[in-house]
This record gives structure tokens, C-alpha cells and sequence, in this order.
């Protein structure tokens, strides 16, 4: 595969918007019909070599009776009706993660896996016809205002989201720094509708934290220190760490923390553990699941296996000595974990690595290819689907936890969660 095209896992970080078209021919022909001077020079009508059975004809019948036939020409923007064209085409797969992204698009949806973007801090995705919250990135406007993973979002400023495709909704949010928007929310455990206010920001994302909790425990459950809090008894060590998303500087900063983490554990027998929380992660970069899931894996062991449905399984195996290889291990998953975060607790699991509690994960079990167009539009395109080392498919069902527990509503400065993960480390 060319250098430009890398493989995605994605739950639609929220920078992308996109809309559609087809690109057509090499052939250059001008349109100029009844004195209408084009936006644009239009390629060969002759689809491209190799496409059989296709009629372009009434494609092309409606553009020039359009351009010809249409009362307000100041609305004949050709290149939107060529991007219209082509997401139309993308979207007749019926594939949510098959996605044609303009330049501008492209650019925004490269930038929030780097890390930085305008807007609200939060994955938007799209299930059973609604826009839904995959997750709000951490510290984020979104998740100050009170957005939360499966929030069903209703309306932008007032008007209602239904019937909007996932880039008309992206298009509404996002904007320049300082300014407001108005979303209105239906958060899964309530379902009442929330208008939050939230004004716009420059969003930095780190996507790694690593560092040493305390807890209290007993015989039944835990209560987890803030780093401010001393335990007094009954006390724990564990390491926490937090994963917000598989993104272009991931191996980088975790590289720049793990050793340092290992070092700590491997001089402390105090250390019960790690509890590692992907909570909210929606996914990002196939290899770097990859990577991240061989810190805990011995060598030769299966990550994650690929079909496309037409050549043989390619599985993945670890090739690299990982430091918490003999780390006892817990994960913590919720709706929001996606894709990528599925596969690193899938292979754990697996693996007999780790056990995971929480909520049952998103379940997207899809691979997309991204490439960059010439015209610096994006494509991504799902070429294969894939399985955890034992077989399992997690499209649409989700990983179930071994240990199921919900954050307590009535006490949301408690993650019972994270207490539970604790707690099972101790086992």
C-alpha cells in the first residue's frame, strides 16, 4: 500500500465534516451553456478505464439540465454539486465508516489525530440514523458542559438534527475559538433533552497519562484517592493509566512515560498493578493498537487478525519486548471504547492478559484505508474487517465485560469504575 494510505481504526473524531461527489476523467471540456459562464472546467465525461456496465449518461443529463434549467445561478456552485455527487456514491455503500472528505475536511480530520482542532472536544458518530456522542475528549468544552458518551445530539442552535447527514452536524458545531454554540443533548440515562451552551476552544489532546494512585481497600470494594487525597489505611498502590485515543503522537508519548512507569513498579512491591482506562477512547491507527497492546503481551503472541473476505486471515503478532509483560493488568471499557481501544482489550483478554470492567464497548470492527486524493480531498475506505485472537467479531455487538459495572449517578464524584478495576487487581 502507498506511503499515503494508512490504516484506520476511526470512530469519526469530531474535526471531520465532509460532504461528496465523483471524480471524474483527464480530458478537459468546458461547459457554456446559454451564455453561462461555469465555476468550473469539468474532466472528460468518459469514465475512467476499467469501469464496465456503468452509464454515465443520465448522470451528466441532470448536470447540464441543472446548469441549463436552474432559476438562481448564483447557487450553481459546481464544485459543491461534484462533492455532493461523489459523497452520494460513498454514502449508497450504507457504510458509516466509508467516508469522502473534502480538502478542508481532510485537513480538519488530520489535525484532530494530531491532536489539535477548533471546536467542542467531542467524537461524533452516527447509529440508527442519530448523531450520537462516541465520546468528549478529556478536559474538553464538551465534557465541562456535561456532554457524555451516547448522548444523542438533537439539535445545534435550535434546529434539529434529524435527517442530517454526520458532516451537515459537524459543520454546525465546530467553529473559531470564543465562539458559542447551543447542542442539545439526550443523555442515554435520563432521556430528557439538555441545551448546553458551549463556547468553542483550541483543543490539545495528550493522548497518554501515566502515574501512581492510592487506594483504600477492604474486603468488599475500593475508594480511589485524587492526587491532592492521602490514603491513611488499608492502602494501595496501583498504576493508572489513560489512553484518550490512538493518534498520530501516541507511541511517542507513551514511549516517553512507560519506562519511567516500569521502572517505579519494578522498584515498588507495593504496586498492585496497572489499571488501564479506555474509556471514551473511540480508536485511531491500527498499528499503534498494535504497538500499545505488545507492551503487555510476550513476544509471538496474536494481536488481532485481518479478513477482507477475499485472501487468506493476515493475523499480527507481537514483535517486541513490551515492560509490563508480568504486570497484572485491568482495563476499563464503556460505551465510548471503539475500534482501535477494542482491540487492544480484545487481545488482552485473549491473551489472558487482563480483565475488563465497566460497560460493554462501542463495537466497531471494521479497517479503513485513508488516502489522500491529488486535489488534497481524503477517502477512507473499509477493506477488511477484523477479529480478536480468539475469532470474535465485535461489529455492532461490542466486547461484554468480564466484570459489568456502572458509574454511580447519584455519586458522580465516585468512579465506581475505577474502584471495581482496583478491587479486581487485588484478586
Amino acid at each position: 500500500m502507498n506511503s499515503n494510505i494508512k490504516k484506520l481504526q476511526i470512530l469519526i473524531i469530531v474535526a471531520i465534516a465532509f460532504v461528496g461527489g465523483y471524480y471524474f476523467g483527464i480530458n478537459k471540456i468546458n461547459l457554456d451553456w446559454k451564455n453561462y459562464k461555469p465555476i468550473l472546467s469539468v474532466a472528460s465525461k468518459e469514465p475512467p478505464p476499467g469501469i464496465i456496465n456503468v452509464d454515465f449518461n443520465p448522470f451528466w443529463n441532470v448536470w447540464e439540465k441543472l446548469l441549463t434549467g436552474y432559476y438562481d445561478k448564483s447557487k450553481l456552485d459546481q464544485q459543491k454539486m461534484l462533492n455532493g455527487a461523489i459523497s452520494g456514491m460513498v454514502n449508497a455503500l450504507g457504510d458509516p465508516f466509508t467516508l469522502y472528505l473534502p480538502p478542508v475536511a481532510n485537513t480538519d480530520f488530520k489535525q484532530g489525530l494530531a491532536g489539535q482542532f477548533s471546536g467542542i472536544g467531542a467524537e461524533l458518530g452516527m447509529k440508527d440514523k442519530d448523531i450520537i456522542v462516541i465520546a468528549p475528549l478529556d478536559g474538553s468544552p464538551a465534557e465541562k458542559a456535561g456532554v457524555k458518551a451516547g448522548d444523542i445530539i438533537a439539535a445545534v442552535n435550535k434546529e434539529s438534527t434529524a435527517g442530517w447527514s454526520l458532516s451537515q452536524t459537524v459543520e454546525k458545531i465546530r467553529g473559531p475559538k470564543g465562539t458559542e454554540v447551543t447542542v442539545s443533548v439526550i443523555h442515554k440515562d435520563t432521556s430528557k433533552q439538555a441545551d448546553l451552551k458551549i463556547t468553542r476552544d483550541i483543543i490539545t489532546v495528550k493522548s497518554v497519562a501515566m502515574d501512581i494512585r492510592n487506594a483504600s481497600c477492604d474486603n468488599k470494594n475500593c475508594k480511589v484517592f485524587s492526587k491532592t487525597d492521602t490514603c491513611k489505611e488499608n492502602c494501595v498502590k496501583f498504576v493508572y493509566i489513560r489512553l484518550s485515543q490512538f493518534g498520530d503522537n501516541t507511541n511517542e508519548e507513551w514511549l516517553s512515560m512507560v519506562k519511567g512507569i516500569s521502572d517505579k513498579i519494578n522498584a515498588d512491591k507495593n504496586i498492585k498493578g496497572v489499571v488501564f482506562d479506555l474509556r471514551n477512547n473511540p480508536g485511531g491507527y491500527l498499528t499503534d493498537a498494535s504497538f500499545i497492546a505488545s507492551e503487555f503481551l510476550d513476544v509471538g503472541k496474536a494481536v488481532v487478525s485481518e479478513d477482507n473476505g477475499v485472501l487468506d486471515k493476515k493475523t499480527t503478532y507481537v514483535n517486541r519486548k513490551g515492560l509490563l509483560t508480568s504486570v497484572k493488568t485491568i482495563i476499563l471499557i464503556n460505551k465510548g471504547s471503539a475500534s482501535a481501544s477494542e482491540i487492544v482489550s480484545g487481545a488482552l483478554r485473549d491473551n489472558n492478559r487482563a480483565k475488563l470492567v465497566g460497560e460493554t464497548s462501542f463495537g466497531k470492527g471494521t479497517i479503513q484505508a485513508a488516502e489522500d486524493l491529488g486535489d488534497g480531498a481524503g477517502l477512507h475506505v473499509t477493506i477488511a474487517k477484523w477479529l480478536t485472537p480468539n475469532g470474535t467479531w465485535v461489529n455492532e455487538k461490542g466486547l461484554t465485560p468480564d466484570v459489568a459495572v456502572s458509574l454511580d449517578q447519584k455519586d458522580p464524584s465516585r468512579d465506581t469504575q475505577l474502584e471495581k478495576g482496583v478491587y479486581e487487581l487485588l484478586k
